[in-house]
């Protein structure tokens, strides 16, 4: 008979509880018995995490497992808690020490050679097991620049089942070999789904940063749009642009985040949380630092708009865009999905209901556009004036481009100017 225990956690929402993972063998006919509200991929893990520990060489134990996840109360769903059942596991048949086990946050998914894949979440996972009080956590290798966003906590990345058992064992840690250069990694196949709206401005060159190629200064005329522009990004105000098709609406939306201040350190952990767990985070930059612009399609639903999803609860445009730019088109909008939509911002969070609530924050500015003026949007009954919001007129376009800046100022200079302003009245 043995027991060990070591920690993982679920994620709900973006906000993550910590899991204690228990395993426990008895004498009996062999048999892998999973409890505690797992999902359909978790459950799967018991075939997954047996292959795994077979081929890094280890024994699988030939008795009766049974693998607990508490609290049971709690929903857990996806593959990062491979990694804890497989230690667990070999903690039980004391492979490994079951005591080194105990204060340990493992997350990441197995492969059925061993390898140690990343999830989607790691960084609010590993800031639910920094509130937690836990300082130790285990990840995938190349998700460890992720997770060392958090302060206070030890980080050790692994690129196998076999190279944590060396070291928890105190063993020689063995070499894996890395991807062939050129060739794409398969580690980071599945961290972007299809469906998550690669081609609607809500990927990662979409949500998570603007394109630096949009300025300010490429505007050609436009002074009252380009100053209520100004006005809305410095003073954190919802925007209503109205005019004729190919006005600029759109253009001058687009430059917005390049005014927008530079996001604080906990804004970008707030703003990176959520892309992590929609998987939108740029390859080879853990850390947004740039307000995020999202342009979700007019013809976006409800749900695309505030998140949710069967099983677990995904961010939605709104979310994506916290601490940025959500730039929606009021034309053909559904009247369900506006007033569901102008709701959800009020409060700096999305609440969605399933079997489990999840939130996910929402708090950004808002940038509207209409081709023509209907009751409900530009009238004085409308969500955008009933809330306060700023509403602009953009007249039709100047005729002629010009090469950008004669006399026009670049954004960088538009932001410095707030900026200035802004610590010129903070309060002493």
């Amino acid at each position: 008979m043995g027991f060990a225990r070591t920690c993982s956690v679920a994620l709900v929402g973006v906000e993550g509880v910590v899991v204690e993972v228990q395993a426990d063998l008895e004498p009996g006919v062999a048999a892998f018995t999973l409890v505690g509200l797992p999902d359909k991929s978790l459950s799967e893990s018991r075939d997954r995490v047996r292959a795994a520990v077979v081929n890094s060489g280890a024994e699988w134990p030939q008795k009766k497992l049974t693998v607990g996840l508490s609290p049971a109360s709690v929903p857990k769903a996806g593959s990062g808690f491979d990694l804890a059942v497989a230690c667990a596991v070999l903690g039980a048949c004391e492979r490994i020490d079951p005591r080194v086990l105990a204060d340990i946050v493992m997350i990441g998914e197995l492969g059925l050679d061993g390898r140690v894949r990343p999830v989607r979440g790691i960084l609010p996972a590993v800031l639910a097991a920094a509130d937690a009080g836990y300082e130790q956590v285990v990840v995938p290798e190349c998700a460890a620049a992720e997770a060392s966003l958090v302060p206070g906590v030890s980080v050790l990345g692994v690129r196998s089942l076999r190279q944590l058992i060396a070291v928890l064992a105190d063993e020689p840690v063995p070499d894996e070999e890395p991807a062939e250069e050129g060739r794409p990694d398969p580690l980071l196949a599945g961290l972007r789904v299809p469906g998550t709206g690669a081609a609607t401005g809500m990927h990662s060159l979409g949500a998570a940063q603007h394109d630096p190629a949009h300025d300010l200064a490429d505007v050609v005329g436009q002074i009252s749009a380009r100053t209520a522009v100004e006005v809305a990004a410095a003073g954190g105000h919802h925007l209503f642009l109205e005019g004729p098709p190919g006005a600029g609406k759109t253009m001058l939306a687009e430059r917005m985040p390049a005014i927008l201040p530079r996001l604080s350190r906990q804004e970008s952990l707030e703003v990176t949380a959520v892309h992590s767990v929609a998987g939108l985070l740029p390859p080879g930059k853990p850390l947004i630092d740039v307000a995020p612009y999202c342009a979700p399609h007019h013809s976006a639903t409800m749900q695309a708009l505030v998140g949710g999803g069967p099983g677990v609860a995904r961010p939605g445009a709104v979310s994506l865009s916290h601490r940025g730019i959500l730039f929606l088109d009021f034309s053909d909008r559904p009247e369900c999905v506006r007033i569901t939509r102008w709701s959800g911002l009020w409060p700096g969070h999305v609440l969605t209901y399933r079997s489990w609530q999840a939130s996910t924050p929402c708090s950004g500015r808002a940038a509207g556009r209409s081709g023509a003026k209907r009751d409900g949007l530009g009238g004085p009954s409308g969500p955008v004036h009933e809330a306060g919001r700023r509403r602009v007129v953009v007249h039709d376009r100047v005729a002629g481009r010009g090469r950008r800046g004669g006399g026009r100022r670049l954004s960088e200079a538009v932001r410095g100017q707030w900026v200035a302003e802004d610590a010129r009245v903070q309060p002493r």
